[in-house]
């Protein structure tokens, strides 16, 4: 089973990613954090057994930059930033500070779904579930 921490604020995109998952042939158990601090708590705890993260940048308490700063260090699980934001200049701050992948959120629903489960499966098959290090 695939152990994913899902960081974002927006109960629609929650709701959107749940149905994507559902849609997934690869089972998944979620943890969700609201804002940057629910992160770092999950993280000291379940988060911790994480497969990978998917972290949206405009979070309250913490944005998606800081919290990617907190994490370079870390060593932990691979971080998906799964944004509505096309700016250049955060693509380039969150892969230089150890984002995995930068994702632009599609503002189509179906196109949603698709890019979420493709982010699942190509980020679930790249390490063996279960086992974050």
């Amino acid at each position: 089973m695939l152990h994913l921490l899902l960081i974002e604020d927006n109960p629609a995109d929650v709701m959107m990613i749940r149905e994507a998952l559902r849609g997934s042939p690869i089972p998944a158990d979620v943890a969700i954090a609201y804002d940057g601090e629910q992160a770092v708590k999950l993280l000291e705890g379940v988060g911790s057994k994480s497969d990978f993260i998917i972290l949206d940048l405009s979070i309250p308490k913490g944005d998606g930059h800081s919290f990617l700063q907190r994490q370079k260090a870390s060593n932990g699980p691979p971080i998906v930033v799964f944004t509505s934001s096309s700016n250049g200049e955060d693509r380039r701050l969150a892969l230089e500070n150890g984002a995995s992948d930068y994702v632009i959120k599609p503002a189509n629903f179906n196109a949603f779904v698709q890019a979420v489960q493709e982010i699942v499966e190509r980020w679930a098959t790249s390490r063996p579930l279960g086992h974050s290090s």
